[in-house]
């Protein structure tokens, strides 16, 4: 037997709002629920455009030792129509791309954005066909 399909991806994060806000500004993505979990997390789930998939953001009790993101540990990849128009986008609202624009050998262009707590975010153009 297979797995059905890909839920929710979770970061745990030491600044809920912080991240929370800055998903919403930078990406435009929307709180689906808000609840805290059984072992006193606060639990967030964000919707993403045209995907089932939610990310939940975490927040451990006090007392639990704090988040320390490695380097290049892991990143959110998201799908943009153009990239050069949502960096200009995101430019307005107070964000930069840490990185890129870049065109892959396959003809996409990707950038990224540094998001709190040093998690990093890729966006991607696709190629056109």
């Amino acid at each position: 037997m297979a797995v059905k399909k890909l839920l929710h991806t979770r970061y745990r994060v030491n600044d809920l709002d912080r991240m929370v806000k800055f998903f919403e500004e930078a990406l435009e993505l929307t709180v689906s629920r808000r609840h805290t979990s059984p072992r006193g997390a606060q639990l967030v789930f964000l919707a993403t455009p045209n995907s089932d998939e939610e990310i939940e953001l975490c927040q451990m009790p006090a007392g639990a030792p704090p988040v320390q993101v490695q380097p290049d540990l892991t990143h959110l990849a998201f799908e943009v129509e153009n990239l050069a128009d949502f960096a200009a986008g995101l430019k307005k609202k107070g964000y930069e791309l840490s990185d890129g624009p870049t065109t892959t050998g396959s003809g996409s262009v990707i950038g990224f954005i540094d998001a709190p707590e040093g998690y990093e975010i890729e966006l991607i153009q696709r190629a056109s066909k």
